[in-house]
């Protein structure tokens, strides 16, 4: 006959039991747990790449799609959609994450009809075929550059438009005359308040300036109010104008009206011509020029013969007693050859040439006709003339380029 267990008794007999055994009977009646998907690294970055183009679609309703107009991080994505669509091994990972079915073929937009800017964009990607993340950009696009593309993309209506729409007519109607004409975009300096310039198909006319600041890349800026023919403006940054200017290869700016001919190729009916513009560059030994010598110009207007004009160069101080060059010249008519020389020397006033050398008799003279200053802003000081717009400018030895002469100067 077998007598009750004390409690001490049955706690020693439950020592002896299985415990691994009485775990695994218990498991039978406890709720089977799930199993635990595992992703390697690189699968779970491509996950984490695709949950981004899935938020992007959620809150926008609509697939990422790529353009210049279109935000930097929505062309990104538009971007990686179509690398995740191309390969088989990604939309198999994908297929339980997809349930919008964005990487549905049906969805895709064929390659050849979009415009990717691989340089701009697809090179910032990880590349998935060699196994890197596709959520680490090779180059991440500073503020400035991710603020201009924001300014790109982002145009307001002109509340007061009836105010610029004569203005935006009369343009229009210079062109057809002739009165203005356009020239390709080249620099910086060409915007300014009262400009017109041609940009995505549209007049762009800059109606204010606010000062000029420099940014956080050292860099020269102006906030802008941009209008556009079509009733928006853009409360651009004058560098974002720029780029869009550059980038454009129909950008162009739109001349100042001209009253009348200043120079041109040729002469009108019955008008004389009245000289040339010439640009001179002196092959000196001084140490300064000699260092400098692509930038040191000799910049004059003459009636007469250039080479009648450098004759005897290297006995005359004038010419830094040594020959010289001729780099550039432009006839010029009806114009009073002493008035433009003193305005193309007064535009250059910032650069000129601080050399003091002896002349042939031993006196210590300081020539005045030299400038520090190169080539391509003479060349766009003379086209600056030819439109009238070099009033409104002079040259800053600091940015090296022509820039907005302050308010009130002289």
């Amino acid at each position: 006959m077998r007598l009750p267990l004390c409690a001490s008794a049955r706690k020693a007999a439950m020592s002896e039991y299985d415990l691994d055994e009485l775990a695994g009977e218990l498991a039978d009646f406890a709720p089977a747990a799930k199993k635990q998907a595992t992703y390697t690294p690189q699968q779970e970055r491509i996950i984490a790449g695709f949950e981004d183009i899935v938020r992007f679609y959620e809150e926008h309703g609509r697939v990422p799609q790529h353009g210049e107009g279109r935000d930097i991080f929505e062309r990104l994505y538009a971007v990686r959609l179509d690398r995740l669509r191309a390969q088989q091994d990604s939309r198999d990972l994908l297929a339980t994450f997809d349930q919008h079915g964005l990487l549905d073929e049906a969805t895709a937009i064929a390659v050849d009809e979009v415009e990717l800017d691989v340089d701009d964009l697809a090179s910032e990607l990880a590349d998935l075929a060699d196994g890197t993340d596709i959520t680490q950009l090779r180059h991440v696009r500073s503020a400035e550059e991710k603020r201009a593309a924001e300014e790109i993309a982002r145009r307001d209506k002109c509340h007061d438009f009836e105010k610029f729409k004569p203005l935006f007519e009369q343009v229009k109607q210079d062109l057809a005359s002739g009165t203005r004409v356009t020239r390709p975009f080249e620099l910086k300096a060409e915007i300014r308040p009262g400009a017109f310039f041609i940009v995505g198909g549209l007049i762009s006319y800059v109606a204010e300036m606010d000062d000029i600041f420099t940014n956080a890349q050292g860099r020269t800026d102006a906030r802008l109010r941009v209008v556009f023919d079509n009733g928006t403006e853009s409360g651009m940054l004058m560098r974002s104008l720029q780029r869009q200017l550059h980038e454009d290869d129909a950008g162009r700016r739109i001349t100042d009206p001209s009253p009348g001919p200043l120079f041109a190729d040729r002469p009108e009916d019955g008008e004389a011509e009245t000289g040339t513009i010439y640009v001179l560059r002196s092959k000196s030994e001084h140490p300064f020029v000699a260092e400098h010598r692509e930038v040191v110009h000799k910049i004059g207007v003459t009636s007469g013969s250039v080479d009648t004009r450098i004759s005897g160069a290297e006995k005359s101080s004038t010419y830094l007693l040594a020959g010289v060059d001729v780099v550039a010249t432009c006839k010029i008519y009806g114009v009073n050859c002493q008035k433009l020389e003193s305005l193309l020397h007064k535009v250059f006033a910032a650069a000129q040439l601080d050399l003091t050398i002896p002349d042939r008799f031993g006196h210590m003279v300081k020539p005045r006709e030299w400038f520090v200053v190169p080539l391509p802003v003479i060349n766009e000081a003379v086209e600056r003339i030819r439109d009238r717009s070099i009033t409104a400018c002079s040259y800053s030895p600091t940015v090296g380029q022509l820039v907005r002469s302050p308010p009130g100067a002289a």
